[in-house]
């Protein structure tokens, strides 16, 4: 049997995809090995979000030329020509065939070549999985969505929505809790498009989620406000339960409503701010955390400084910053793109008003004790989500109270 060393790109899904290939690998017999030194396979799980991401690939090909290489996920998956032009020398598994790695794996050993790509609803949830964190379980509960951003290859690669069955999701997070998961990752690419293919939701899933017995708490991953909108009323009663991580990634994107109808999103600014504001006057501590893209070809100067704006006045705790990245086969790729030289000079400035904002957030608990839960040997998190970094050493998954002594823009230290 083989050593497998696996390189995974991009979101949470990506994660929990490559967990369960290494699962199935061995039950197979194969070996998960740490580093790619060690192995006599690799799989590199990658991203399409970003060029950035795709020009980690080619990198890791490169680094790695030496050996026998899978590529999985969503880059051949969303431009499935690679697999016979820049690919075409390495096996390929697409993001509906991870079930499939065992025979992938096997044929690529023996000098084979497989390109799987089929869009097929396989298996995905009760399977063999090894977690890249013991005391964190994450579970996809949905695969695709129902929008259709006009810059987003993502969809591409995961498709139209399709709901997991809530009845699955519910043993998954029941086997983790038995297995000494204190940590339940709920996530998908727009968990709130949970239930829309079927005859549930979001709230409705983790109500039942919520009833289970055990010590764990559940993060909510990325739920797009058109979504949270929707279900305000539930979200805002889940968020308040203590099994709950006080924390929702609610993406704006832009902070313009022609941008964001450029964009093809599903809601406006207003409706964004009014998400943001029940919220936060409902649930105490709730940290908000959003992602923004700079340099949208449509974006002017004032539609920038609306952005801006926004972050200057609802000051979300988090934000994810990226410029705008020119992806194949989407609409926005036939639009006029912004001068560089004037969207690097938009997110520098972006960049330093949110950091001072962060900094100032983190600086209300210098020199106080907050409850933690320890997340691995460096790293707790807060009830509301913060990233504390450890001095001490404590048992992973344990509860405790700590005091912060330092902090950062993006973090509190121990």
């Amino acid at each position: 049997m083989a050593k497998i060393h696996f390189i995974t790109f991009g979101c949470s899904v990506n994660h929990s995809d490559s967990e369960l290939m290494a699962g199935l690998l061995s039950d197979e017999g194969h070996k998960i090995v740490d580093t790619p030194e060690k192995s006599d396979l690799i799989i590199i799980n990658t991203c399409t979000v970003k060029n950035s991401a795709e020009t980690k690939l080619y990198r890791e090909l490169k680094k790695h030329s030496d050996k026998k290489i899978i590529v999985a996920g969503c880059i051949p998956q969303g431009e499935e020509k690679l697999a016979e032009s820049e690919l075409k020398d390495y096996t390929i598994i697409g993001t509906k065939q991870m079930i499939n790695v065992p025979f992938a794996v096997d044929e690529t050993l023996k000098g084979n070549r497989v390109v799987i790509l089929a869009r097929e609803d396989n298996k995905r949830l009760l399977l063999p999985k090894i977690r890249e964190n013991k005391t964190v379980e994450i579970i996809p509960i949905n695969e695709g969505c129902i929008g259709s951003c006009t810059y987003c290859k993502t969809k591409q690669a995961r498709g139209n929505i399709k709901s997991y069955a809530e009845i699955d999701i519910l043993n998954q997070v029941k086997e983790a809790v038995k297995d000494g998961v204190t940590q339940v990752w709920l996530t998908s690419q727009d968990t709130g498009a949970y239930g829309h293919d079927t005859s549930t939701n979001i709230v409705e899933l983790l109500n039942n989620i919520l009833q289970i017995e055990g010590d764990f708490v559940v993060r909510l991953g990325m739920i797009n406000p058109n979504h949270a909108l929707q279900y305000l009323d539930g979200l805002t009663e889940i968020l308040n339960h203590p099994k709950m991580f006080k924390f929702i990634h609610l993406p704006i994107q832009a902070a313009s409503n022609s941008v964001l109808k450029d964009m093809n999103r599903k809601y406006t600014y207003e409706e964004y701010v009014e998400v943001v504001k029940t919220l936060r006057q409902n649930v105490e501590d709730l940290r908000i955390a959003t992602d923004v893209i700079i340099g949208f070809p449509s974006e002017t100067s004032k539609d920038f400084k609306k952005t801006l704006d926004f972050v200057k006045e609802l000051k979300p705790e988090v934000c994810n910053m990226s410029r705008y990245w020119k992806r194949p086969n989407t609409l926005a790729a036939t639009m006029k793109p912004l001068p560089t030289k004037e969207v690097k000079e938009r997110s520098i400035k972006l960049k330093e008003v949110f950091e001072k904002l962060a900094r100032k957030e983190k600086e209300s608990y210098k020199g106080k004790e907050v409850e933690v839960i320890v997340e691995d040997n460096k790293l707790a998190r807060t009830k509301n989500y913060i990233p504390v970094i450890l001095k001490n050493e404590y048992e992973i998954g344990q509860r405790i109270s700590l005091k912060i002594n330092s902090v950062g823009a993006w973090d509190l230290k121990e």
